[in-house]
């Protein structure tokens, strides 16, 4: 009987998979109203989570708070540098397991759109790109050059064959049903000149070639080739988007920035969540069908990972906060945004808009589509409220608001009004680290010129020489004096980031660059001893730059140094403790108030950059809280080590625990 039974049993089984396995599969194109899957059109609302600036153990809670605020698609770049570090060599484990992140995706339902650039910026370091494009002979980045289109191609074609190997794409079942080459080439475009165009049309024609099954898009990309659908970045995409550039490409928001990208040295911009409602609901009644917000979530910098001078915290201030928190007002505001937008779907997909005026700066715009079928938006673009008649039935508009009628007559939402409470963030100290006797501490030679062995005629090029594997490199040099005691004025000119000084061992002062300005001169007098002198210069990049044109011409470090008008061609401190991890699943920061520049590690993992003592115009550090995750926690003895450029004290150090309530 057990023999007779199993051979069917095994065929009713293939026979179901092989049916899960055709329906499954979706057809995903687009016309001139909205991105179509399996013959649906859809409005779609999108969030950026990036894979690297959280943890494969914070993904699941932050896929599904997205989820509940009413998130059709994740999306995210693909980080390249992070991926083939060196040339050859690649690395997918860890915070890197894009699959794995799409899979997570899956399982809880939603889309994914897949921005796979290979050049990203986001404020991420060299915008994506590995350092060793730079040594490849005759490389100029993004443009009709050979040996880059070599390169990307070969990255851009590894990615999509991953993704094809494990079914991600929609056309297999997966959950990706957009994907994104090159990333704002427009706004650079003009300087490669008749190397620029070419470009492009090979970029879209290498994607398109590749054959996902699902459209690609080009942002801030006017010009961009069928079938690449152009698409709108920016905080106003409903004022300034020109719109599709053909009548048979939906109108897409690929980056609705929730508020500004933070930089050492500067305060903290912030968005308000009625504002970036307001535009979200502009957008769409403009025929608008997918939006994303960049950032939904915008996480940490991890090690080194940051551009030039971005602080370690990304977009905090999105929906949900670095620490994976749900923002308020901001999240809840837009949850009921997605909401209502959804109760207007038939109507906006279907319908034909129309422009009516209600006063000199309110105006409606009504779809109407089958009997019965109608959603109007009523907009006042004035900052005083006003009542306006529409459809012989008065409502009343606050300032420079949006009302969301899904059956022309009921207003549902209005962009101005939030019920959401504004949410507080309390981080309550869980351990201090003031006593002296659990610290170690260390101090690092002086690097003097006779103890180097690589050694040059000229001010060699920081980047070029650390090739983005460390911040800081030693330039040293001797000088002879026949008196002692000899007054000296140092001059040094450098394309930064920041810059110590020390004369024979000892520090003599130190300046940096900001991210307006990262170029900066340091003048010191100093004074030398009677026959041998060694200066010392700790050049140090704070991240390398992430946008521009000709990013494989940028340089850093000192670049002139004078002694005395004569040119020259040619004080670290650590600190180690161990500590237990907080009990409760909380997250957890590092208060690091007390230091000035550096960085961290906790058992061995780099959490980021910090620079406390770049204080913004209003006198405080852009950021004090360090994110350590839960899951670089061990239950005791955790491993933290501090690398302090400058003079920070440690025993001021404590660690947080971090709790998000509503505003009673």
């Amino acid at each position: 009987m057990e023999g007779k039974d199993c051979c069917p049993l095994l065929w009713r089984l293939l026979l179901a998979m092989a049916v899960v396995e055709v329906a499954s599969a979706w057809n995903v194109t687009y016309d001139g109203r909205s991105l179509i899957v399996d013959g649906e059109r859809k409005i779609l609302f999108s969030g950026s989570i990036h894979y690297p600036r959280s943890t494969p153990q914070m993904w699941p809670s932050l896929i599904a708070k997205a989820k509940q605020g009413g998130i059709d698609v994740i999306q995210t770049y693909v980080f390249w540098n992070q991926h083939e570090p060196q040339q050859g060599q690649y690395d997918f484990g860890g915070n890197k397991d894009i699959v794995r992140l799409m899979k997570e995706v899956q399982a809880q339902g939603l889309y994914a759109c897949l921005r796979i650039g290979p050049y990203i910026e986001s404020e991420w370091t060299y915008g994506g790109l590995p350092y060793w494009l730079h040594d490849i002979p005759g490389m100029v980045y993004r443009s009709d050059n050979e040996p880059f289109k070599f390169q990307m191609q070969k990255f851009t074609t590894m990615i999509v064959n991953m993704m094809k190997a494990n079914n991600l794409y929609a056309s297999q079942g997966g959950p990706i049903i957009l994907s994104q080459i090159e990333n704002e080439y427009q706004t650079v475009e003009a300087a490669f000149y008749e190397r620029g165009p070419p470009y492009v049309r090979w970029a879209a024609q290498m994607a398109v070639g590749l054959q996902t099954g699902v459209p690609w898009v080009m942002c801030k990309q006017d010009d961009a080739p069928d079938p690449v659908i152009n698409a709108c970045n920016g905080m106003r995409c409903g004022e300034t988007f020109a719109g599709p550039n053909s009548p048979n490409k939906p109108s897409i928001w690929t980056e609705n920035w929730t508020s500004h990208y933070p930089v050492f040295g500067e305060d903290q911009h912030t968005r308000s969540a009625e504002d970036i409602a307001f535009h979200v609901a502009l957008f769409v009644a403009k025929k608008g069908s997918y939006v994303n917000y960049y950032m939904y979530h915008g996480g940490t910098n991890f090690g080194r990972t940051a551009s030039a001078f971005v602080t370690t915290s990304y977009y905090d201030q999105a929906p949900l906060d670095e620490y994976g928190l749900m923002r308020q007002p901001q999240w809840g505001h837009l949850a009921g945004l997605h909401s209502a937008i959804k109760l207007c779907s038939n109507a906006l997909l279907y319908g034909t808009p129309v422009n009516i005026s209600l006063g000199r700066l309110q105006h409606a715009i009504v779809f109407r589509g089958s009997p019965g079928i109608c959603a109007a938006f009523l907009i006042n673009n004035d900052t005083r409220s006003t009542s306006i008649l529409f459809q012989n039935v008065p409502y009343a508009l606050p300032p420079e608001s949006i009302s969301i009628l899904p059956d022309c007559k009921t207003a549902v939402f209005n962009t101005a009004e939030t019920s959401t409470k504004v949410s507080i963030r309390t981080m309550t100290i869980n351990q201090k680290l003031d006593s002296s006797e659990k610290w170690q501490e260390y101090k690092e030679a002086i690097v003097l010129f006779d103890m180097t062995s690589f050694r040059a005629n000229t001010l060699l090029d920081h980047m070029n020489i650390t090739k983005d594997a460390s911040d800081y490199l030693w330039y040293t040099f001797r000088v002879q004096q026949k008196s002692p005691n000899s007054k000296a004025e140092l001059d040094v000119f450098s394309h930064g980031h920041a810059l110590h000084v020390f004369v024979n061992g000892v520090y003599r002062g130190s300046a940096h660059g900001s991210h307006g300005n990262p170029t900066f001169s340091l003048q010191q007098s100093v004074f030398f001893n009677k026959e041998t002198n060694y200066i010392s210069l700790l050049s140090v990049t704070v991240g390398f730059p992430n946008s521009g044109p000709h990013l494989e011409q940028r340089i850093a470090g000192p670049h002139r140094l004078k002694i005395n008008k004569v040119d020259f061609t040619n004080y670290a401190w650590g600190y180690q403790t161990t500590f237990d991890a907080p009990v409760g699943n909380d997250p957890v920061a590092l208060n690091l108030s007390s230091m000035g520049k550096g960085e961290v590690y906790i058992n061995g993992q780099s959490i980021g950059r910090y620079w406390v003592s770049f204080r913004t115009a209003s006198g405080v550090p852009s950021q004090t809280w360090y994110h350590i995750p839960q899951s670089y926690l061990k239950p005791k003895g955790n491993l933290l080590v501090i690398l302090e450029e400058e003079s920070g004290n440690p025993l001021g150090i404590t660690i947080d625990t971090i709790q998000a309530t509503e505003q009673q």
